[in-house]
């Protein structure tokens, strides 16, 4: 028994989606762990507000990883689990030691930029699939990101 037999949807169409969003599970578990490093090794000026800000942010990643993996579940596949395997097919690059509230802030805009593309790109193949929920989700990570991307711009503006 299958959740794809009663939702109804293309099981090879599911497929194309389902590796989208392995390749996105990866991206966001390696952006988890660098935002990880962002926040405990900031220093600076900035300290209190971007101590607080990379956590809020790493928390966000963290709940997106879950959805992610249980909505690849959903399609029938099996969620990616180890970090070994993340590394190998993540465009999202380790950060290495990052100290600098400014360091950080550029790899989290180039990396929602990143993000951003890609969850369109989802969209559309989850839309050409039929598959309203996954659309939706790329819908709202877009949303939610582009206001995130305008604030951390503003902020960031000198």
């Amino acid at each position: 028994m299958k959740t794809l037999d009663f939702t109804k949807l293309d099981a090879n169409a599911s497929k194309n989606v389902v590796s989208a969003l392995q390749q996105l599970l990866a991206d966001y578990q390696v952006f988890y762990t660098n935002l990880r490093g962002f926040h405990w090794n900031v220093k600076g000026k900035d300290f209190f507000v971007m101590h607080a800000q990379f956590e809020n942010l790493y928390n966000n990643a963290a709940e997106k990883v879950d959805e992610i993996a249980e909505r690849i579940l959903m399609l029938d596949g099996v969620p990616s689990h180890n970090f070994s395997e993340y590394l190998k097919i993540s465009k999202v690059k380790e950060s290495g030691y990052v100290t600098s509230s400014d360091a950080g802030l550029v790899h989290v805009l180039d990396t929602y930029g990143y993000f951003i593309e890609s969850e369109r790109n989802i969209l559309n193949m989850a839309t050409e699939a039929g598959d309203d929920s996954t659309a939706n989700m790329m819908s709202d990570y877009i949303k939610e990101q582009e206001k995130m991307v305008w604030m951390l711009v503003a902020y960031s503006t000198k």
